[in-house]
């Protein structure tokens, strides 16, 4: 295209995705751009099939359009599959042999953000990958441009399908309330209960990207208040809540006490295993150690990673790993299904497991090793001193020969538990978190926590985590 420019916000060109606020750090000229750029890259990679997707935000239909413009202004054949979770888009790349996809979603952002989520060859597209795009635009680097070609294809009945493959058969019935919170998952649960056995009551399932009755992140408490009360109304065994794309996971068991990631991890681990002995699953370093001793306990090898859902997808694909999670509901089934992170699959097979379970999911939530722990710490810190700041307290901790695991930030152990300090790599803050047996110990690693950031020139943060940098 002759003459074509364009340059990003800075602060759009995230770690893992495309990601601003509509209208001030993101606009339809963005979108446009990256698709004549993506484009690029998948035709000088010899494909020219991308797999289109949105989510239900209000932004959403007008930066679709424009990315598509930019898709086909660069020869792509483009299939869009229309507003869905992000997990079908990821399903559709590999049904209709795409290759490369697009999904436009803000996720678990407020409704005035949106985003961009890339896949390549089926491989996640992030980090350098982004960072690369973004020099391409600056540079005008595209394709010659050429006539491509655009329609609309449902795929949504092939992703049901595959979805209701594994609920397997048999078992008690179970009574699940789920929330989808409103965002671009709420159809596909809807006609996904109508399949399953059992008895299901749905809330906040109308699309509805202004997200009228709660923030869509189900791993943060007061946002599965509704679900909770519903739970223990209709005397349910489990509630089921999604964030605003369906690519993450809240869980309430049938007391209405929630379920971490990591606990919600050690119920499939157990299961995986019992077909997959010995097998590596992976979990963020942000994870309770309980995870990992109730891995090895089950027969299998427990693996601390890096956070980031495209770090855990490119380490279970090296590893061969049949299952992954985070603390934020992500979880990646392989066994079974394809490696990527998919909400509503998970809940399938979580379904499958409890049906066939003589123990209610409240029952193994209280039978697990119980410890004490802050919650995720998240606190300000300038984007270029956030990493310092870890390297300082890395070398203090180094000298004074701590026991450190290093694979992202530093992770400290002690006799008391463990304490965990890391740079995010999509905002401005620093992460922590502390976990111990024992109320005291915990004081301790909060403790050592804040003498190390003050020793760094930073305060405390707060341990209540109620005021969290966002």
């Amino acid at each position: 295209m002759a003459g074509f420019s364009h340059q990003f916000d800075p602060t759009s060109l995230r770690e893992y995705d495309i990601r601003g606020i509509v209208g001030k750090t993101l606009h339809g000229a963005d979108a446009f751009a990256i698709g004549r750029v993506f484009g690029s890259m998948v035709a000088r990679g010899g494909g020219s099939r991308v797999a289109v997707g949105r989510d239900g935000r209000i932004s959403s239909p007008e930066l679709e359009a424009h990315l598509v413009a930019g898709l086909v202004a660069s020869g792509m054949e483009v299939k869009r599959i229309g507003c869905g979770p992000t997990p079908m888009l990821y399903f559709a790349g590999y049904e209709l042999k795409a290759d490369g996809a697009v999904m436009l979603t803000g996720s678990h952002n407020p409704p005035d953000y949106n985003g961009f989520k890339m896949v390549l060859g089926n491989k996640p597209f992030f980090g350098q990958d982004i960072q690369e795009l973004g020099r391409l635009a600056a540079a005008g680097d595209v394709v010659p441009e050429a006539p491509g070609r655009a329609e609309e294809v449902d795929v949504a009945d092939a992703y049901l399908a595959r979805l209701l493959r594994d609920q397997g058969t048999g078992g008690r019935p179970l009574t699940v309330v789920w929330d989808p919170g409103n965002g671009s998952g709420g159809a596909m649960t809807e006609r996904l209960v109508q399949g399953l056995a059992g008895t299901h009551h749905l809330i906040n399932a109308e699309i509805d990207g202004t997200f009228p009755n709660h923030h869509p992140d189900p791993t943060v408490k007061r946002n599965l208040a509704q679900i909770i009360t519903r739970v223990r109304e209709t005397g349910a065994d489990l509630g089921i809540a999604f964030d605003g794309d369906a690519d993450r996971i809240g869980v309430v068991d049938g007391e209405g006490e929630m379920l971490f990631g990591d606990q919600l991890l050690v119920v499939l681990a157990r299961d995986v295993l019992r077909t997959h002995p010995g097998a590596t699953i992976i979990a963020d370093v942000k994870a309770s150690q309980v995870l990992f001793d109730e891995i090895a306990a089950a027969g299998g090898t427990p693996l601390m990673w890096r956070t980031g859902h495209s770090l855990i997808k490119r380490k279970m694909a090296e590893t061969g790993c049949p299952l992954a999670g985070e603390m934020s509901g992500h979880i990646f089934f392989a066994d079974k299904w394809f490696g990527f992170d998919d909400a509503l699959y998970a809940a399938v097979r979580l379904l499958d497991i409890l049906a066939r379970s003589e123990a209610s999911l409240a029952q193994m939530r209280v039978a697990l090793p119980q410890v004490v722990n802050t919650p995720e710490l998240r606190f300000n810190c300038d984007d270029r001193r956030k990493f310092e700041v870890v390297k300082e307290v890395a070398a203090r901790l180094d000298a004074a020969g701590a026991d450190v695991s290093a694979v992202d930030g530093v992770r400290v152990n002690t006799e008391d538990g463990w304490w965990l300090l890391r740079a995010s790599n999509t905002q401005a803050v620093l992460v922590a978190r502390a976990e111990a047996r024992s109320t005291e110990g915990l004081e301790r690693l909060k403790a050592q926590l804040a003498a190390q950031l003050e020793a760094s020139g930073l305060p405390a943060p707060d341990f209540s985590g109620e005021n969290a940098g966002h």
